[in-house]
């Protein structure tokens, strides 16, 4: 099975698009591994919690099949982080699946791999997306090729299934 790293902000990152779509993801019998920008426990927006393993920087993409940025007004900070950038960067260029949820499509579009694809965010950054050459789709999950973008909480457990569905097909 695959091992998928889920990348969340040291706090306030929406807990259900972590949990949700860590569930679906295990429940297919991939090896989750949390990272941040801070190694140990990160505090959600709902109450929940959740603790990092490793941190940004620490991360070589080559040991991963696949790099979930899980949203949240928390992961505003990771919209311009260097390191967040270069792991969405070095995912895509090896054609690795690359997913987001909620607000973290920025994340995607400022590393410049929403260039000319389909995806969702969140509706206050659709523009900010279009802003970077990607094609805003509306509410729900998009899949384009190899990345998957999910627009809200609601959709946690689609995004986590579209992402099993494309680690299956490169199986």
């Amino acid at each position: 099975m695959a091992r998928v790293l889920m990348i969340i902000a040291p706090e306030r990152f929406r807990d259900e698009e972590l949990f949700v779509t860590r569930e679906e993801l295990e429940k297919a019998g991939h090896s989750i591994v949390i990272a941040s920008t801070v190694k140990g426990v990160c505090p959600g927006s709902r109450g929940g919690s959740a603790t990092a393993t490793v941190t940004l920087p620490e991360v070589h993409t080559s040991d991963y099949d696949a790099v979930v940025f899980v949203g949240g007004g928390g992961s505003k900070l990771l919209f311009h982080n260097e390191h967040a950038l270069r792991i969405a960067r070095e995912m895509n260029e090896r054609q690795a699946v690359v997913a987001a949820i909620c607000l973290a499509p920025v994340i995607l579009a400022n590393a410049g791999v929403l260039r000319g694809k389909q995806a969702t965010v969140a509706g206050t950054e659709a523009r900010t997306i279009e802003g970077q050459g990607a094609k805003y789709t509306g509410p729900g999950v998009t899949v384009d090729g190899n990345i998957v973008t999910g627009n809200a909480p609601s959709s946690s457990r689609l995004f986590g299934s579209r992402i099993n569905e494309l680690l299956q097909s490169a199986d």
